[in-house]
């Protein structure tokens, strides 16, 4: 199978064997080509390139011109990706690889989608740098998942490869360099415009109000009822339905109490939907996939969405797999400007994967064990309660794994006024086991804990290695502001450089919703209360 997968790529290959090849362009054009390339933190991709393409034939003028090259250069490397894999990917002999070839052609799909609109808003001026930085985050973390995916799927020889796939890695990662540093330089902030009721703008008045009305006051478009009641008996025909719909305005699903033992999947096309439950109790979406049925982790998500503005309320999703069953992600999100409201969401190992973009959740309950927020979005936690489960016995309670790989990637998780508490199952045997915020799943890995009720569960160190190694401890940014209760105090906390105790607001403010996901621009048009600093 490995040999499949290296002839695979082996055409594309090529490209990061032959950097040294001498450009044909005039002399005038190659020193252009190296001044720019040579800011970029992987200048060789970028030369060759650079060279190869019709962009040789003038010198950009501006970083911003750059950065549409490097766009456009991303983009083709992706296609190129994409359209080899499609060709080999019926040839994975195990499920284990059928998945990951899945899941690897879903995600440069969906990396070549969002290349698509940068390009698109760099070219039209539709989008904010912001934006910009956000989808090329995404993109990046695709290609990261893709690779995490081969490697689970034990293509050893594939992996070890210097491919083309790490080839579009490295071109991403120079655009978003160049996209940040360009972000810094203008000093550009983001457009801040203030709500009466203090929501951030990505939340319409009719949105707010489909939040503030009980959910059988809401007017729905489609009703899904086990009894029969509604237009539909499962969540996913509806979803489906939404889907087939030519105008992609707000779409409300209103989902009756009652159990429902299915996996959904809200593709990327299908955008604007809400779904609403009668309450956290009542309504629940429930499944028991792990990766111990030979899938990845992604595929064994209960509720996988990847539609932008997707908003849930009154929901639960959860994954029954079992602590004995490893990885069994219940809630898997890579929507833009998407909103989880008085949901929960229960699992043990990877119940919450918060995959990119930017996410809002608001007093939602999340339960787990080991590494059960993980991710690599921008995405902020307010007002929720954090509940860590029993694991089983040896394992130690991690509560997030952040996945950032690139400094430029505008991306970590921001838990603000929330609660981190014992389950009831752990409370009785909490001093067997150890139970810590979070540990450096990526070299740049970011996580933030402010104005918030930690309980003596937590160990006083507050952070752990990633094994046996000290990954990300010089690169990470861990850091606690303002927290309170038995496990707050920072006196024993580790004492690795990328930890810190911030005492700085303007600091912590980074971190806030109005800063880290531009909330006044999105957030109150949903209507889900929430607040803009911390």
């Amino acid at each position: 199978m490995a040999s499949i997968i290296v002839k695979l790529f082996f055409s594309l290959t090529l490209c990061s064997s032959i950097f040294s090849i001498s450009s044909s362009s005039s002399s005038s054009s190659s020193s252009s080509i190296d001044f720019w390339c040579n800011q970029t933190p992987h200048p060789e991709p970028c030369k060759y390139h650079m060279s190869q393409s019709h962009h040789h034939q003038f010198e950009p003028q501006h970083r911003s011109e750059f950065t549409k090259i490097l766009v456009q250069l991303a983009l083709n490397q992706a296609k190129a990706v994409h359209e080899k894999a499609q060709a080999h990917g019926q040839k994975c002999a195990t499920e284990m690889q059928k998945c990951a070839f899945t899941d690897c052609l879903k995600l440069y799909d969906n990396t070549i989608f969002h290349l698509n609109r940068t390009l698109h808003g760099l070219h039209t001026a539709s989008c904010s740098p912001s934006d910009a930085q956000t989808w090329l985050s995404t993109a990046l973390t695709n290609t990261e998942t893709c690779w995490s995916a081969m490697s689970a799927a034990q293509l050893a020889e594939f992996t070890a490869q210097n491919n083309v796939s790490d080839n579009v890695r490295k071109m991403i990662s120079n655009v978003l360099a160049v996209n940040g540093r360009f972000l810094k330089q203008e000093n550009y902030t983001e457009e801040e415009i203030n709500d009466a009721h203090g929501f951030p703008s990505w939340f319409s008045r009719h949105d707010r109000r489909l939040l503030s009305l009980k959910p059988s006051s809401v007017k729905a478009n489609l009703v899904v009822a086990k009894d029969g009641s509604g237009h539909f008996k499962t969540v996913q025909a509806a979803i489906d339905a939404a889907s087939r719909r030519r105008v992609k305005t707000k779409f409300v699903i209103r989902v009756k109490r009652g159990i429902y033992e299915e996996n959904i999947e809200v593709d990327k096309d299908n955008e604007n939907l809400m779904i609403v439950g009668d309450g956290m109790r009542a309504t629940i979406i429930t499944g028991s996939r792990s990766v111990k049925d030979g899938i990845t982790p992604a595929a064994s998500a209960t509720a996988g969405i990847d539609g932008a503005r997707f908003i849930a309320r009154d929901v639960t999703f959860r994954n029954t797999a079992g602590p004995e069953n490893g990885q069994a992600v219940a809630l898997r999100s890579a929507s833009d400007l998407s909103v989880f409201y008085r949901c929960s969401i229960e699992g043990y190992q990877d119940t919450l994967m918060a995959h990119a973009q930017r996410q809002f959740y608001r007093d939602c309950r999340i339960f787990g064990t080991v590494d059960f927020i993980w991710g690599n979005a921008a995405v902020v936690l307010q007002n929720c309660r954090i509940l860590v489960r029993r694991p089983l016995q040896g394992q130690a309670n991690m509560i997030t794994a952040q996945g950032r790989g690139d400094p430029f990637q505008n991306t970590g998780i921001s838990i603000i006024g929330c609660q981190i508490r014992a389950a009831p199952d752990l409370r009785p045997v909490v001093r067997s086991f150890q139970t810590y915020l979070g540990r450096p799943w990526q070299q740049y890995a970011r996580v933030v804990v402010m104005k918030s009720y930690i309980e003596g569960v937590v160990n006083p160190l507050g952070w752990s290695p990633w094994g046996d190694n000290d990954l990300g401890q010089d690169t990470c940014y861990f850091g606690e502001y303002m927290n309170f209760g038995a496990g707050s105090s920072t006196q024993s906390r580790v004492q690795w450089p990328g930890f810190h105790v911030i005492s700085n607001p303007n600091e912590a403010n980074q971190f806030s919703v109005a800063s880290f996901l531009a909330g006044r621009t999105w957030l109150p048009v949903t209507g889900v209360p929430f607040s803009i600093g911390v």
